[in-house]
């Protein structure tokens, strides 16, 4: 296990009075605290209600956005919705279409290719709408940083509606930024300076929802059939990783109730086709069955297949359709798995970097960022792949951050370098000159402020909480914080100086362990670790191979652990038992971390 960082969250309240007053245990109570949800919306986090989503008019330019769809639907204008190729891009796609659709605009989609088009609007978006008599362009998961598409279609004369949730580009005027909008006649963005909506961590499904949200109202749609846009909000918001509190934990919460129990035939049939039919469908399913599908089609053909999966009526058709997205997804998985290990080997011959720059001939560009991603996560370093893009002498990249260092930013810094950028702190794409390779490497390392110490990932305990403190109705208070995500981390707690009595090897590839371990009070508790190879190679190289075998013999031994956990409760043969997930776990006698 490469080296850590344990920390302690040490912020400050009074958990009791807080336990006492929302009727949970004081650590659910400090886990909330340490996730920054202020108290006075602990009820509204604990009981989300969607008579607490914000008022979509709140929102910068919804007003005039509402009057421009509404003028379009009753002089029978065309609008065509273009958005990104994302599971964000499809999603939000998909509300704005059924949406105009359903108040009886005249209404088609586009989402450009991956590879043909690259990301967002662009020139030849717009002259093709205008060759096909199109009078409204509305974008969705782009557009805020699409001038030169924006321009070219004010100058053909279209009504252009930007509805997107990236950061807006600038450039710097001394100290001050100066940020740079589309010239566009109504941009939602809670991203804009001067927008004053009460969340700005929004997905692009979320500005989308908010736009129906309020032309439904002005067109008098009965409040309950925006319910059915709530699991595509739901999906979007958790495979963008976006901040999972304040409304976008009403979303998820909401929305992945209506997603247990989908009325959309295609969603229906992506479930079946992940044999998810029959469980209760979290943030894991979505995260990782869902939507590497729904981003398959984009990565390796168009989005627009998974964009008719969710307007398909027809059961057969949509488990047909369903099916396509899950083989290509099981095609780009192979496709991954060969670039991280080409990736590994490249890293493996160059010069150390703080911001690892890969070069990968011939791979293909829609992987990029899942590369980038995977080596983020080994070597904890920013990440950026860079592959050939279809024009010669063109290259494009896709980086994944770690805290401390905003991407979008450091991008911002070597623009002079880049034909193109975009995207925000942790995740960027980009292109560049062939030539412009290496200068722009070391540019991006010489600007780079990271010390060391950055490189090295630190977890973060909630609590440092012994086992025996664990009951199933804590359990249960800790699940209910469900969904987890980025800005609600699944809470992890810690006790040290835990005795392993034993340790058995199981599952069908041999890659689990279930763990014995004792506390210095006689306290036992039964854990359960996924990487059993890595276990094994720590413990012996920690201890001995001789301690290592009187642990599987479950025999008096010397191993001794610190443990970082998440409790559970394991239910089998119609017995139930508190289980202790193991996440991280160091040598007691070595390092006392806590």
């Amino acid at each position: 296990m490469a080296e850590q960082n344990w920390l302690i969250r040490m912020k400050r309240a009074d958990f009791n009075a807080l336990g006492e007053q929302f009727s949970i245990d004081p650590v659910v109570a400090r886990v909330m605290v340490n996730r920054d949800i202020p108290q006075e919306q602990f009820g509204s986090f604990l009981h989300p209600d969607l008579n607490n989503l914000y008022d979509p008019f709140l929102m910068e330019d919804m007003n005039q956005a509402v009057r421009i769809i509404i003028h379009d639907i009753e002089e029978g204008h065309r609008i065509r919705i273009v958005s990104d190729y994302d599971v964000d891009g499809v999603m939000s796609n998909y509300i704005l279409y059924a949406g105009f659709k359903r108040i009886g605009a005249e209404v088609d989609y586009v989402i450009p290719h991956r590879v043909k088009d690259g990301y967002g609007i662009n020139e030849d978006i717009i002259a093709k709408a205008a060759e096909d008599g199109i009078h409204t362009i509305v974008t969705c998961d782009n557009g805020i940083a699409a001038n030169a598409a924006l321009s070219k279609a004010k100058e053909l004369g279209m009504t252009v509606v930007v509805t997107d949730h990236h950061q807006v580009p600038f450039m710097m005027d001394g100290e001050e930024k100066k940020y740079i909008l589309p010239p566009a006649d109504a941009i939602l963005n809670p991203k804009k300076e001067t927008c004053t909506y009460p969340f700005d961590d929004l997905c692009g499904a979320g500005v989308a929802y908010k736009l129906i949200q309020a032309l439904f109202q002005k067109r008098e749609v009965p409040e309950e059939e925006m319910q059915q846009f709530l699991e595509f909000v739901a999906v979007a918001t958790i495979c963008d990783i976006v901040s999972l509190t304040d409304e976008n934990r009403t979303f998820t919460v909401k929305g992945l109730e209506k997603l247990n129990y989908s009325e959309n035939v295609g969603m229906r049939a992506l479930l079946r086709i992940n044999e998810l039919s029959d469980v209760t469908v979290n943030e894991y399913h979505v995260g990782f069955k869902l939507g590497p599908c729904i981003n398959a089609s984009g990565r390796l053909e168009s989005a627009v297949a998974a964009l008719e999966l969710f307007t398909e009526t027809d059961t057969e058709m949509a488990i047909a359709k369903a099916t396509n997205l899950k083989e290509m997804n099981e095609e780009r998985k192979e496709m991954t798995m060969a670039g991280v290990e080409r990736a590994q080997e490249y890293i493996e011959n160059m010069e150390p970097m703080k911001v690892m720059v890969i070069y990968l001939a011939d791979c293909h560009e829609s992987l990029a960022g899942i590369i980038a991603g995977r080596i983020r996560e080994m070597y904890h370093h920013p990440v950026l792949v860079v592959v050939d893009s279809d024009v010669p002498g063109v290259l494009k990249g896709s980086g994944r951050s770690i805290e401390g260092y905003h991407m979008f930013e450091a991008l911002q810094q070597c623009s002079d370098r880049l034909l193109k950028f975009g995207g925000h702190a942790m995740a960027a794409g980009f292109s560049l000159q062939a030539d412009q390779f290496d200068a722009f490497v070391k540019e991006l390392n010489e600007n780079c402020a990271l010390t060391e110490a950055a490189f090295i990932p630190t977890v973060h305990i909630d609590v440092p909480m012994p086992m025996s403190y664990v009951t199933e109705p804590l359990i249960e208070q800790l699940d209910a914080l469900a969904p987890f995500g980025k800005g609600n981390e699944k809470p992890v707690f810690a006790q040290k100086d835990l005795n392993a009595l034993s340790a058995k090897i199981m599952g069908k590839d041999r890659n689990v362990v279930k763990l014995t371990l004792e506390d210095k009070d006689g306290y036992i508790s039964e854990g359960i670790y996924f990487r059993a190879q890595e276990f094994e190679e720590n413990i012996v190289s920690w201890f001995g191979q001789e301690e290592y075998d009187k642990l599987l013999h479950g025999w008096l031994n010397n191993v001794i652990l610190n443990i970082v956990y998440y409790p559970s409760v394991n239910e089998f043969n119609g017995n139930r038992t508190i289980q202790m997930q193991v996440k991280r776990y160091a040598m007691a006698t070595v390092r006392e971390v806590l």
